[in-house]
């Protein structure tokens, strides 16, 4: 771990409850945001664990049944695309954030959230840019995030396996786009992120999202 970025808890001597947490699925044109929070032990730390980007799948499925089994405590809640719909992108992203904080079994100490800001958390929080490169605890949270919304999204390519869901997770790849052209939305698309997409020129989507 001397090796290793992520150690802004260092800057926390004080506190013994450290929660962390992350999102996956901003961006993708389908399915739900995931956001996980999860309180790790403190001073001990799991070979591996980064931002979840960083590491390739197969060892974020491996790396997930490790930190759920060592983590103090964590919960992960997906906000669906209805609600994303409704409420926007970001609000989503809060709402799902405060229930994943909220539904721990115990209130931690302080609370490290990456880049999110304007919550309503049960405790202090510090919001850190590109934290899940700098924090063990945000870190552990974006893998647990992401692996959960992995899942969901190669259950939901068995039901419509013409999107890809499997390969592309809802993100707005150019075989994504071509499925779309070609047959339309499903259940599960987020209709706001589909505002600026032609289907018969090229497609054009907001690079905030």
């Amino acid at each position: 771990m001397e090796k290793n970025c992520l150690n802004y808890e260092k800057k926390l001597d004080g506190y013994q409850y450290i929660c962390g947490i992350d999102e996956a699925g901003r961006g993708p044109l389908a399915g739900p945001v995931a956001c996980a929070a999860v309180i790790m032990p403190k001073g001990q730390y799991i070979d591996g664990v980064d931002d979840s980007k960083k590491v390739p799948e197969q060892k974020r499925e491996e790396l997930f049944e490790i930190i759920i089994k060592q983590a103090i405590a964590y919960n992960v809640v997906m906000i669906d695309h209805k609600v994303i719909d409704e409420i926007n992108i970001l609000q989503a992203t809060k709402k799902g954030m405060e229930q994943a904080a909220k539904g721990l079994k115990l209130v931690p100490d302080i609370i490290l959230v990456d880049a999110v800001k304007g919550l309503n958390l049960p405790c202090r929080y510090e919001s850190i840019i590109k934290g899940d490169a700098l924090s063990y605890n945000i870190a552990a949270a974006s893998i647990l995030a992401k692996v959960t919304r992995d899942r969901y999204m190669r259950e939901m390519d068995e039901l419509y396996p013409q999107y890809g869901f499997k390969s592309s997770k809802g993100y707005p790849t150019k075989s994504h786009f071509e499925a779309l052209k070609k047959w339309g939305i499903c259940p599960i698309h987020r209709m706001s992120f589909l505002t600026h997409v032609d289907f018969n020129e090229n497609v054009k989507i907001d690079s905030d999202i």
